[in-house]
């Protein structure tokens, strides 16, 4: 590893450069279309028991991945959208929130607001976390908020399910 002092962080991601070296010696995505090969966009949460490509029976290339606290469609997500329907090859958009979200386990934003206050003294108030502890019904809005954009086509493939990060089954849910 390199002087602490010199590397970014003082050496806190020392690990992650390492790894990184290690895995250009084996790199086999060069050339790699920057389009959704199997014309899919997955909206999922950031949790790390997600491992999308393979719960999926995905590999690099086949979706646009996107992923943010509690697996909401954000503003930033319907952009996301926009620019991977019409120059990235999507064709369809999956919304998959999952189980035990801690997102969908606190009673609403200013629960999340207050308790960071509490714990480290920040005021995280400029910001929207977009919780909601009604997971499916969070689920529908962000289904519709894709369906009726007025950018995004109409009849736009999109569905909703929930996965299970105790057993890594993937329900579909029907609205």
């Amino acid at each position: 590893m390199s002087d602490n002092s010199t590397s970014p962080a003082g050496g806190a991601f020392d690990d992650v450069f390492a790894a990184n070296a290690a895995y250009t010696a084996n790199f086999s995505l060069k050339g790699l279309k920057p389009i959704a090969g199997r014309g899919l966009a997955l909206v999922t949460c950031m949790d790390s028991r997600i491992e999308p490509l393979d719960m999926l029976g995905l590999v690099p290339g086949d979706a646009k991945i996107l992923r943010n606290a509690g697996a909401r469609v954000t503003d930033d997500t319907l952009r996301t959208l926009v620019l991977a329907v019409y120059l990235l090859g999507v064709d369809r958009v999956l919304i998959l929130p999952h189980t035990r979200c801690k997102m969908a386990s606190v009673p609403s934003d200013d629960a999340v607001h207050d308790l960071i206050q509490q714990e480290y003294g920040v005021d995280t108030r400029s910001l929207e976390f977009h919780t909601n502890n009604d997971q499916l019904g969070a689920l529908r809005h962000d289904l519709e908020r894709i369906r009726h954009h007025p950018l995004l086509p109409h009849g736009l493939p999109v569905a909703g399910a929930v996965y299970d990060v105790d057993t890594g089954a993937i329900s579909p849910v029907d609205f």
